[in-house]
């Protein structure tokens, strides 16, 4: 018989409170876990797809302006950039897009969230003036990262800027591989594989456990986000008030930090919009903390990346620069901060005239202007299947596939992709781009000049020199497959590694502006072993 002391102490306040807490920890240690898993699966149904999948998503994203809105409009139907960037990290880790394919997912997954907020401010278009102070702090957000996206697209566009450089932080930082890497893509060091396994035997579709993952990936977000807005009492607008803003910085700060706990700048960035449309905070007050939100979003994309081995780290590093060098760019310089601040208000002031005008920005900016420029940029790129087969000296033939992304019209020379995945039979990917007699493919210049010009150039290995050997007006590689104008290349290194004194003939058509065979060469001219194209189909 339990005394009425043990009864008593059973259920004092503290104690309470303390089975409270206990309950909520678990609660977020389970959707962390869950969280984690649906990556995991999610990785495992991509790879279970095999090529077919990868060729898709390839084909999907292959041009950066239709990566860019597509990340936009997954991001505006399903309101969760946090999901997004989650995908894109396990796409990522699984090697069905690369680093330069998902940047302007991340870019267009930072527009397409910001919907939310606009569509809140709508909610308040019966009341005349409220309606036009809302719309004006729903829309901030929006011209903050259209704004961003305008500056550092093209930089990421021509240069590779972003991935470049979180691919370098990366590097340099988090001992991420340079190159090709071969590694377990599980996260939590594959704790997950029997279970997956499991799934996968009793499936056995990779579809159907694509389509899991997704579910218990966004289910996992959602109920995380109500765990942490619920611990910190954001339904109460006075709390929201009293804590955040009141000052620059301070309010800066909590917006980074309460996004990061939440994981969703959905949630911060939506509750701002009625605190302005009530004038208990100033749209000028909330823009830091917006801008802090901003930031503090980004931590979903390095949880997913952190317990992946570093093989995804670079997307986590690019999604946290875009919304990092967009605060430098807004909050520090007064006229600078101004601009997004004065197009929300204007939109505002417009919208309060014209109840039309609010409806029309949202689906034109989030889902007409996006349809029609991916429909308009269609003839930019493209697409090639290459099959090369390889021949060894004494061993037997292989083969492998490239898929191939040729640019028209733009200088992409940075726009080349690395090949992530080292397993043979699966998809690989290179860019090419061609301007006069210039051609770069996959960032390795070719300079289409005459006879006997050499050039010197430097790479990961060391220098090398690059001369043109011979030029061949017709080069018939099969029964079937034959190239005009034919440039051969001789590459060789001024220091060898272990005295090895090979060569590389690299025969490039000017025609086809790819490589069409490749021949590796000893010092007597012996060749040990080549890579021939065999098939090529344009899509």
């Amino acid at each position: 018989m339990e005394s009425p002391v043990s009864n008593q102490l059973d259920q004092s306040p503290l104690r309470v409170q303390w089975k409270t807490y206990a309950r909520n920890a678990a609660y977020i240690i389970a959707a962390l876990l869950v969280f984690l898993f649906s990556l995991d699966l999610m990785i495992a149904s991509l790879q279970q797809l095999g090529n077919v999948a990868t060729e898709t998503i390839l084909l999907a994203t292959s041009n950066p302006f239709t990566g860019l809105f597509i990340g936009l409009l997954i991001t505006a139907i399903i309101q969760s950039s946090s999901a997004t960037t989650s995908m894109v990290v396990a796409l990522v880790a699984s090697g069905s897009i690369n680093l330069q394919a998902a940047v302007p997912i991340i870019m267009g997954a930072n527009i397409g969230t910001t919907i939310t907020s606009t569509i809140v401010s709508l909610g308040f278009i019966t009341k005349k003036k409220e309606f036009k102070r809302a719309v004006a702090a729903g829309t901030y957000h929006d011209f903050f990262n259209i704004l961003t996206t305008v500056i550092l697209f093209p930089l990421e566009y021509y240069f590779g800027f972003l991935s470049g450089m979180s691919r370098n932080i990366a590097t340099r930082f988090f001992h991420e591989p340079k190159g090709n890497i071969n590694i377990d893509f599980s996260f939590l060091g594959g704790r997950f594989e029997k279970i997956i396994d499991f799934l996968k035997d009793s499936i056995n579709n990779g579809f159907v456990l694509g389509l899991l993952s997704i579910v218990l990936l966004f289910g996992s977000i959602l109920f995380f986000r109500k765990i942490i807005t619920k611990l910190l009492g954001f339904g109460s607008q006075g709390k929201f008030q009293q804590f955040f803003f009141k000052n620059t910085l301070k309010s800066f700060v909590w917006g980074l930090l309460t996004t990061a706990a939440i994981r969703s700048s959905t949630v911060t960035t939506s509750l701002v919009v009625p605190l302005v449309a009530k004038k208990i905070v100033k749209l000028k007050s909330a823009v830091p903390f917006i801008l802090g939100a901003n930031i503090g979003t980004t931590i979903t994309a390095f949880i997913a990346a952190t317990f992946n081995s570093n093989a995804a780290i670079s997307i986590a590093i690019a999604h946290f620069l875009f919304n990092f060098i967009g605060v430098l760019i807004f909050l520090p310089i007064p006229y600078v901060r101004s601009l997004p601040l004065n197009l929300a208000n204007g939109l505002g002031r417009l919208t309060l005239r014209y109840r039309l005008v609010g409806f029309s920005y949202l689906l034109f900016t989030f889902f007409f202007i996006p349809f029609l420029l991916i429909y308009l940029s269609k003839g930019v790129l493209e697409i090639q299947e290459a099959t090369y087969e390889k021949q060894f000296l004494g061993k037997k033939n292989d083969s492998y596939t490239l898929i191939v992304k040729k640019f028209k019209g733009n200088n992409l020379t940075a726009w080349a992709s690395e090949d992530d995945r080292k397993a043979e039979g699966s998809l690989k990917v290179i860019s090419v781009f061609r301007k006069r007699n210039l051609l770069i493919i996959n960032n390795e210049l070719y300079e289409l000049n005459k006879e006997g010009f050499c050039k010197d150039g430097e790479d990961d290995k060391g220098k090398f020199k690059l001369c043109i050997r011979q030029i061949i007006p017709r080069l018939q590689l099969n029964n079937d497959l034959f190239t005009d104008s034919v440039f051969v290349f001789e590459k060789s290194r001024y220091q060898s590694e272990k005295n090895d004194s090979t060569a590389m003939r690299i025969y490039v058509s000017a025609q086809e502006n790819l490589i069409v065979k490749k021949e590796y060469i000893d010092k007597n001219g012996n060749i040990l072993s080549k890579e021939q194209l065999v098939l090529l189909k344009r899509k």
